[in-house]
């Protein structure tokens, strides 16, 4: 279960790397459009780091449920 979330966290930043590369390559051209890609390079950035602070919260509770 917890190599599934840790392979959910990078597709987040996947798509970020990706909507930056459309943010540079449609600046000049569509600049409506680079504007939609820099609110999901945003969001992907914060779906990355809220995904891993969760995956790393469950962690902790799962080993300090083992350890009792």
């Amino acid at each position: 279960m917890i190599s599934i979330l840790r392979y959910t966290e990078y597709l987040y930043v996947l798509v970020a790397g990706f909507s930056v590369y459309r943010i540079f390559s449609d600046w000049n051209t569509d600049r409506s459009m680079a504007y939609f890609f820099i609110f999901f390079a945003v969001v992907s950035i914060g779906m990355f780091l809220f995904r891993r602070n969760y995956r790393k919260k469950f962690e902790q509770r799962k080993r300090d449920n083992n350890n009792k």
